[in-house]
């Protein structure tokens, strides 16, 4: 393995690790509220690790919803992830099986992110750098979440700390950040509105998915793009 290409990785996931760290925190005391153990929080966070899906399962395990609904509510939120590797596909076609098991697994919205941003610019998605960027977030979160649960009876409703708020933000700066792709705006406000329709008329958290398939249809709508695609850098020898 590149450890040039690793250690890059991890610096740039240490960054979003930090920022992610009351999130995780979040979770764990969400988790305790709704009379997980420590253990239970930690073990789905290292096996579901995905956030807001967390969340939304907790919720739903606390007020004793049906399991088929639970599974059906997860995979609403997580919707997005299909989209994104189909997206990322293109960037890691050069990945074996095995390492393409672990892409997807510890995919989520800050790297899926970088690794489009990386791979747009021309210096590639290397394995090393993706599963470093990847580590850099996984180990941590799990971390956190479990320091969540530990303490979270002693913090109370973590709502009352405004914690929860961190979510929305957290979303709202990686929106932010493809601003300047083509169809940016149209795409973005007009998924916007279908996911507040989506909330008024069907309700949570099937507006997630309402909202997502909007916008990929006005996305789909719009002219394509005149810019000429970048060019892919060339994935370096890894031994």
């Amino acid at each position: 393995m590149n450890r040039s290409e690793f250690n890059q990785g991890m610096k740039g996931g240490l960054v979003i690790a930090l920022s992610s760290a009351p999130f995780a925190v979040l979770f764990g005391a969400v988790a305790s509220d709704n009379g997980l153990s420590v253990m239970e929080a930690g073990l789905m966070s290292a096996t579901v690790y995905a956030g807001a899906s967390q969340l939304v399962g907790i919720e739903l395990f606390g007020h004793q919803v049906a399991p088929w609904l639970i599974v059906l509510s997860v995979f609403a939120v997580n919707f997005r992830h299909i989209l994104y590797s189909a997206a990322l596909t293109r960037y890691i076609s050069h990945f074996s099986p095995v390492q393409k098991f672990f892409t997807f697994f510890v995919l989520t919205d800050p790297q899926f992110a970088e690794a489009v941003q990386r791979g747009e610019s021309g210096r590639g998605v290397s394995f090393p750098w993706y599963i470093g960027f990847g580590a850099a977030i996984y180990f941590p979160w799990l971390f956190f979440s479990v320091v969540g649960a530990f303490f979270g009876r002693m913090m109370g409703d973590p709502r009352a700390l405004a914690i929860d708020v961190l979510l929305p933000v957290y979303f709202l700066g990686l929106v932010i950040g493809f601003r300047r792709k083509p169809g940016f705006y149209p795409v973005v406000a007009a998924s916007a509105l279908g996911s507040v329709l989506g909330y008024h008329f069907v309700g949570s958290p099937w507006h997630v998915s309402i909202g997502a398939a909007v916008g990929v249809v006005v996305a789909a709508l719009l002219p394509l793009s005149t810019e000429p695609a970048p060019v892919t850098a060339v994935a370096e020898t890894e031994s």
